[in-house]
């Protein structure tokens, strides 16, 4: 069984952040927030608080309170993935004049990410759909990983035997995703780190695929070169059973 704060923060800063790649990859999405300039506040009782901040086109999500436009508040972390499972409404506690945007665009850019991360039917024989639903999934995968090594019971005991340094995720005709390990708390970012400390590579989108969605393991494509490890490898060791709590949470 999941805990709901950890399920709560992956959903916020996992989930939800998949909004950035959205604008960033999505011509569509992008034409949703043509000159929106606002922040939306989640604060959640006994659980997460976090920001996502839209201007210029572009999204961000930061951990923590800010500065917002708009503060959106949960009574607890089941209410809040309730709402991400589109069971329940959120409670508006300022910013009342945005709420044109929040039933408007933003549910329309919560409806797309859920196109690209629950694909239906023959949507991944489409190329640009099979790409783009592939590198939004390791990005919420990976950063999921980052909550669940930080919160989870177990999560945590795995966290703490990672040694120190950059864990770098790539896939070599995609995205580079990388993990930075500090005294056992992971922090996960987007990009390619110039001195990683362990390395986990991903042939081609196709690969990375089939292992995130449970159609490879990762023993097997290890073996058949359709994955590697390079560097540091008691690093990766200790990732892989937080990565295995990763469909739990995110299920």
């Amino acid at each position: 069984m999941p805990d709901s704060s950890v399920k709560a923060r992956c959903n916020l800063f996992a989930v939800l952040r998949g909004i950035e790649y959205l604008l960033d990859n999505d011509a569509e999405c992008k034409k949703l927030v043509e000159g929106t300039d606002l922040a939306i506040q989640f604060n959640i009782k006994d659980g997460p608080k976090g920001n996502l901040s839209i201007r210029d086109g572009k999204a961000l999500m930061k951990s923590g309170k800010h500065k917002s436009s708009m503060i959106l508040y949960f009574t607890s972390p089941e209410h809040f993935n309730k709402m991400i499972d589109g069971n329940a409404n959120p409670i508006p506690l300022t910013g009342f004049h945005k709420i044109g945007f929040l039933t408007g665009p933003f549910m329309k850019l919560a409806d797309k990410l859920n196109y690209y991360l629950r694909p239906e039917g023959d949507l991944l024989s489409d190329p640009d759909y099979f790409r783009m639903n592939t590198e939004i999934t390791a990005y919420t995968a990976f950063f999921a990983l980052a909550e669940i090594g930080n919160h989870d019971r177990m999560g945590r005991l795995s966290s703490a035997a990672m040694p120190d340094g950059i864990l770098q995720v790539q896939i070599e005709d995609g995205i580079g995703i990388f993990i930075n390990v500090e005294k056992g708390r992971l922090t996960c970012n987007k990009g390619i780190h110039d001195k990683p400390r362990a390395i986990l590579s991903f042939r081609n989108l196709d690969a990375a695929h089939r292992v995130l969605n449970g159609k490879l393991d990762t023993y097997t494509g290890l073996g058949n070169g359709e994955m590697s490890m390079r560097g540091f490898i008691p690093m990766l060791d200790n990732m892989n059973p937080i990565l295995d709590l990763v469909p739990v949470y995110l299920s």
